[in-house]
């Protein structure tokens, strides 16, 4: 294999890169990216970043020793456009093409938006481009601010924008937000947080319409509520950027699917990130993005699957002040136990946090913590032992391909 070319200049993307050259790769290497940055991170975005804790050079995953050292061809500013297996050619945007044996697609996801809200004032949060020109915007006084969607992204969005001093009006469409990853009865933790946040949490109902001529002056909900507004983040989750792979012969179903260990019907090809559907699940979580990639390369130079990428699922949210952690894999009907601190009479975390177990058949499947590290790592540590032993959590058999 003489060119890899690693299409999306991602937090995934630099992991498959760096990847590629610590295996023993010392051909050419191509990196396509539709940003005109180099690689950054992405979580401070709706944090540190927004209320200017944090500058942009803070954001940089790479800089200019190790971009030297990868030795490859950045092409930023460009995305890609098609994909040609038969022809082994990445089309781009601008009329190039790139000559390839091997691609590695870690394009990510793109935040989904609302009918309609291309109004001055509506944002999405999803890049640095687009943190940049909310933090802007949240810096022209009080503001009037409705998050549409009270996911990960929404809540800590929300939370930022309470620390700035802004009013801020949550709008969930479910019962409670977070019920799919945590279950309702931690969800009520969240909606807890927000509540003693000072923001105001929308739920049961979904939007109708963004109101406005040019500029976004309000929000109008589905039951007949109508909400004021400056300033509208829509954090509704997020498409994975399959686009440019329609007719490319890959497999698509919101991802690229791949077996346990990222690789495609082409062996050749493989897919890591928020883009891939690695063993029938596509997990937008920063340790999926950075553990996906080893195991991707080795098969991707293998010319087979030889390792898998399959790791207990983690992630973690900043929010209200608490650090809210998760691991393992929640089902619905699993039962939860307090097992560790406790939760307040106002339904938030107890001044010490909590730890909470999941469990299924009698034994633990997920553990949830909240201000409570280093009890969570430990409990962290005990769901991976038994993930090693094959005695943690149902398996997810791979996509068809």
């Amino acid at each position: 294999m003489r060119t890899v070319t690693i299409v999306g200049a991602s937090l995934s993307g630099l992991y498959a890169a760096r990847e590629l050259r610590a295996q023993g790769f010392d051909g050419r290497l191509v990196i396509v990216g539709e940003e005109p940055h180099l690689p950054y991170d992405r979580p401070p975005l709706s944090k540190d970043f927004l209320i200017g804790r944090a500058d942009e050079s803070e954001l940089a995953l790479t800089d200019a020793d190790e971009t030297a050292g990868l030795d490859a061809e950045w092409l930023l500013g460009v995305r890609a456009r098609g994909l040609d297996l038969r022809g082994r050619t990445v089309f781009l945007g601008d009329g190039r093409t790139v000559c390839t044996d091997g691609v590695v697609i870690a394009t990510g996801a793109a935040a989904r938006r609302l009918p309609g809200d291309r109004l001055a004032g509506v944002h999405t949060l999803r890049t640095l481009d687009d943190a940049r020109a909310l933090r802007a915007e949240l810096t022209w006084g009080d503001r009037r601010v409705v998050v549409v969607g009270g996911g990960f992204i929404g809540a800590e969005t929300a939370s930022s924008c309470a620390r700035l001093g802004h009013e801020v009006t949550v709008v969930e469409a479910a019962p409670l937000p977070l019920v799919p990853q945590l279950g309702a009865r931690m969800a009520e933790v969240c909606a807890a947080l927000h509540r003693r946040g000072g923001v105001e949490l929308v739920t049961g109902t979904g939007v109708a319409a963004l109101r406005g001529t040019g500029t976004v002056t309000g929000v109008d909900l589905a039951d007949g509520r109508r909400l004021p507004a400056d300033v509208v983040i829509v954090g509704i989750g997020a498409r994975p950027h399959t686009d440019w792979l329609v007719g490319s012969a890959l497999a698509l179903h919101d991802g690229v699917l791949c077996d346990d260990g990222c690789v495609t019907a082409l062996p050749q090809v493989v897919a890591v990130g928020d883009v891939a559907r690695v063993g029938g699940i596509r997990a937008e979580h920063w340790t999926s993005a950075t553990e996906q990639p080893r195991a991707a390369v080795t098969n991707l130079l293998a010319g087979h699957t030889v390792a898998t990428a399959r790791t207990l699922p983690y992630f973690w949210s900043d929010q209200y002040d608490s650090r809210i952690q998760f691991a393992g894999r929640y089902r619905e009907g699993d039962t939860v136990h307090v097992t560790e601190g406790e939760i307040a009479d106002d339904g938030a975390p107890g001044e010490s946090g909590f730890l909470a177990r999941y469990e299924r058949d009698g034994r633990t499947v997920a553990v949830l913590g909240v201000d409570r590290p280093r009890a969570f790592m430990r409990a962290r540590r005990e769901l991976q032992r038994e993930e090693r032993r094959g005695i943690g959590g149902a398996r997810v058999e791979p996509a068809a391909l």
